[in-house]
């Protein structure tokens, strides 16, 4: 096996690191990133910490953490198990979740099961009209005072714009911020990041301290471009076994 790639990056002195909180896996049904690929590359990248969160299934994160631990690196890279859960009006993300939370709940039944399970619960891309699968802004605002963390920077939103107005409603509340690539392919990962001081995440506390600590950043890019290189990619990689 060729030695794996170890980016270690310093901002004045401290070692930084990414923290990408939305990546789907093969795991999930429209996704074949396959899990034992993905340490590399967040080694590549300097994403070293992610959290998994396949469509209305929560085993790829526990699946990833295990293989991360028969590699010898989880003192350098931090899996957090979630899952994006359908609900009965839109999409959540809950982080931390210790078994899978079936879909088509409400989302304050959503909202319950994450946070019996010690969870965190995430607002990605919720105020993207556009966007299919969004919380109804309804229950957004039905929910709002049990949001823990909201993402501010997702690369898939069909505006950039949609983001700054995710920003402003996190601001008004005083929530953690975080950023999501939304990845469906491998080279997606960590394409929207918060930069903070390096730390092995293992808590929700951990978590909410290193994006205390940290700055939003990323890559947008316009969703009918990231189809295609979806597709791209998915045949090259096809060809190439």
């Amino acid at each position: 096996m060729p030695p794996l790639p170890n980016n270690v990056v310093f901002r004045e002195g401290v070692q930084v690191m990414r923290v990408d909180l939305h990546i789907h896996t093969e795991v999930s049904h429209d996704c074949r990133t396959l899990l034992r690929d993905i340490p590399a590359w967040m080694l590549r990248t300097n994403t070293r910490a992610i959290a998994v969160t396949d469509h209305d299934q929560q085993r790829g994160g526990p699946e990833l953490a295990r293989i991360i631990a028969d590699m010898g690196l989880d003192d350098r890279l931090s899996v957090i198990p979630g899952e994006e859960v359908t609900t009965s009006e839109g999409e959540l993300i809950g982080l931390f979740v210790r078994e899978r939370i079936p879909p088509r709940l409400t989302p304050e039944e959503t909202v319950a099961e994450i946070k019996a399970q010690g969870g965190l619960v995430m607002l990605q891309h919720g105020f993207d009209p556009l966007k299919r699968y969004r919380l109804k802004p309804e229950a957004t605002l039905r929910i709002a005072e049990q949001v823990d963390i909201v993402e501010t920077f997702n690369s898939r939103l069909s505006r950039h714009h949609w983001n700054h107005i995710a920003a402003a409603w996190a601001q008004e509340r005083g929530l953690p911020v975080c950023a999501g690539s939304d990845a469906h392919t491998l080279r997606d990962i960590g394409e929207a990041w918060v930069e903070a001081p390096f730390r092995v995440i293992r808590t929700p506390e951990g978590l909410i301290a290193a994006l205390r600590e940290g700055v939003v950043a990323g890559r947008w890019t316009h969703p009918a471009l990231a189809y295609g290189r979806k597709q791209w990619r998915v045949l090259n990689g096809r060809f190439r076994r």
